[in-house]
């Protein structure tokens, strides 16, 4: 599998998943090596804003983020995200294997309520219409429908 089965993501996985660990998102990007290999590029504690600074417009990366967000006072949400990144810049041939390399990310970052296809930092990873998408992936709306 290209690499995305490497202990080191799947340690970065496990440490996003955790309620006990303060890193809420990962980045898989392509070893500047071999071009071929997929390695984990950052982790961070910064949520889906400081994901996004990180991604590159040359570059095909991968991204899993845990979001939290509350659905009235009394209750919180914890919802998993995975970001298939594909920069504005990045050349054809790596764009046209997306979707075959894709598929063995999704079987290492498996456990997401929704995927996100983004090639535009603000406009496809703003924080509220994904927590919007991910209150109607969820099922129940405690919001009452506000998003």
């Amino acid at each position: 599998m290209s690499g995305a089965d490497s202990p080191e993501i799947l340690a970065a996985y496990e440490a996003v998943r955790s309620d006990k660990d303060d890193t809420n998102w990962l980045l898989i990007s392509y070893a500047a090596a071999t071009g071929n290999q997929l390695v984990l590029s950052k982790t961070g504690k910064g949520g889906l804003a400081e994901l996004a600074d990180e991604l590159d417009d040359s570059q095909v990366q991968y991204a899993y983020v845990r979001v939290e967000y509350a659905n009235d006072a009394e209750s919180k949400r914890v919802k998993f995200v995975l970001v298939i990144w594909i920069g504005e810049n990045t050349k054809v041939m790596r764009k046209a294997r997306v979707s075959i390399e894709s598929s063995a990310v999704k079987r290492v970052l498996a456990h997401h309520s929704i995927q996100v296809n983004a090639s535009d930092k603000k406009h496809d990873l703003d924080e509220k219409d994904i927590i919007a998408r991910l209150r109607k992936a969820g099922g129940a709306d405690y919001n009452g429908g506000r998003g």
